[in-house]
């Protein structure tokens, strides 16, 4: 729009208007999701799932552990997704955050390598890990895939943002979020992970009566 003596003024949304697009980008960007594999053939969303269930189901039975990484905002993903796996799921799970041990690593190793130097201390074979990184190319995240895959260890990726980021040719099980924002892929990232930990819990939504109880002994993993 022009003001009469020809100069521009920028015509911003109003809040309801700018969260009406917050929400068709985002449900956009969850119908999107693309799965691969290892060899970037597609999976579809209900048998990627499925696969996701079926490992974690295999790592409880088997007493092994699942382990969470990412930074920044992922980092908090990795570590309440950890909480939530260990507490309700009853699946063992570890989110490499505490400050210890990542600032040791990081003086000793170098910051590139805090994830893959605390999988060589703490994982087993047949363990598995999970990385969540927006625009998949973190130095530290994708030196850990590699330390894991040397060690034995199945892999599981969430990215973001460009589709030939380095970490989703790199997992077993790859979820890409087609987004062009940080905030976008980070809140489909969100849904993902707890589609799958809500899924293994048999928690539905869309099912239920009554309001979820958290009490871990009302849960039935």
């Amino acid at each position: 729009m022009k003001t009469g003596n020809g100069s521009a003024v920028q015509v911003l949304p109003t809040v309801t208007e700018y969260y009406i697009h917050y929400r068709i980008s985002l449900m956009a960007a969850l119908e999107a999701v693309e799965i691969t594999d290892r060899d970037r053939k597609p999976i579809g969303t209900e048998k990627a799932f499925a696969r996701l269930d079926e490992l974690s189901r295999e790592i409880k039975a088997s007493g092994r552990t699942q382990f969470l990484c990412g930074n920044g905002a992922s980092a908090s993903f990795a570590n309440h997704m950890a909480l939530d796996w260990t507490k309700n799921a009853k699946v063992r799970t570890v989110s490499f955050s505490d400050s210890a041990l990542l600032t040791a690593l990081g003086n000793d190793l170098g910051g590139d390598e805090i994830f893959s130097g605390a999988l060589r201390l703490y994982c087993e074979k047949s363990d598995a890990l999970f990385t969540i990184s927006s625009s998949g190319n973190s130095p530290n995240i994708l030196k850990a895939i590699d330390t894991a895959v040397e060690l034995g260890l199945g892999v599981v990726t969430f990215s973001g943002l460009r589709p030939d980021n380095k970490s989703r040719s790199r997992g077993d099980l790859n979820f890409f979020v087609p987004a062009k924002t940080y905030g976008i892929v980070e809140c489909a990232h969100q849904v993902l992970l707890h589609t799958w930990l809500d899924g293994f819990l048999g928690v539905s939504e869309w099912e239920r009566d009554t309001h979820q109880d958290m009490n871990v002994r009302s849960l039935k993993p």
